[in-house]
């Protein structure tokens, strides 16, 4: 029986277009990337089934603990694409203690739908929050990546494997 390791992932820090906005974000979340399924029945088969169709669209929102000139100027141009990329870090903890720790990078392209004015309470520091858009999100930990997807590129990449190469020779594109 081989050693328990449990992996942790506790803190980050996030970049806009690649400027750090170290300690200004509380929180991020990251897109979900979610298969769309079209329902299949026939004549013959004993019950429906779901098969791939395509992938549904992606968001990311993003919590800010002030109002920063840096973020609302972004989030203010709908029409603007914006790159973010989360950073972190994670560890890996077996019965010696902490034996590893490997990068983990999110990678994040879209466009801001909505800009906030932040939300104001006696004694408490204001927050705001930002979502957006996503087309593109790629997914890296220790250099590898795990997947890359591009929507507007019909890239759908898991462990650098494209999924899509024979639709896009299929579709002429």
């Amino acid at each position: 029986m081989g050693q328990t390791s449990i992996k942790q992932i506790t803190n980050a820090n996030v970049y806009i277009d690649g400027n750090s906005f170290l300690g200004k974000t509380e929180e991020i979340k990251m897109p979900d990337v979610v298969v769309t399924m079209a329902e299949h029945k026939a004549l013959g088969l004993v019950g429906k089934v779901e098969l791939p169709s395509g992938l549904d669209k992606m968001e990311s929102t993003q919590k800010w603990n002030c109002l920063y000139p840096e973020v609302l100027k972004k989030a203010a141009n709908p029409f603007a694409a914006v790159q973010l990329q989360c950073r972190s870090s994670m560890e890996t903890y077996t019965g010696a203690g902490r034996t590893e720790q490997v990068p983990v990078v999110v990678y994040i392209t879209g466009t801001f739908k909505k800009f906030p004015a932040g939300n104001y309470k006696q004694h408490d520091n204001v927050e705001a929050e930002t979502s957006m858009s996503v087309t593109y999100l790629r997914i890296s930990m220790d250099g590898k990546d795990i997947i890359e997807v591009d929507v507007l590129a019909n890239i759908y990449k898991v462990d650098g494997v494209d999924l899509l190469e024979a639709y896009k020779a299929n579709i002429g594109g």
